[in-house]
């Protein structure tokens, strides 16, 4: 084997290995998928005040009767 056939050897192994690259670079999928890890989703209550860590009431002490006269009227829209 003479020196110029190493040479070519050689470099048609180089170009292979850059074509082969340049193939797996614009490549839509990867060759091994990636494996989905779970992730944690923390789900956060309806209404943190009443179901946080303090001892709540299950029902709010409302009046029984709402007095007309203190209430404010809505603002008006514009």
């Amino acid at each position: 084997m003479q020196l110029g056939e190493i040479i070519a050897n050689l470099f048609a192994a180089l170009l292979l290995a850059c074509v082969l690259g340049v193939v797996f670079f614009f490549a839509a999928q990867p060759i091994w998928p990636d494996h989905h890890k779970g992730k944690m989703v923390i789900l956060m209550p309806a209404d943190t005040i009443t179901t946080g860590s303090i001892k709540a009431t299950t029902h709010p002490h409302l009046p029984n009767v709402v007095d007309g006269n203190l209430v404010r009227p809505r603002p008006p829209r514009h």
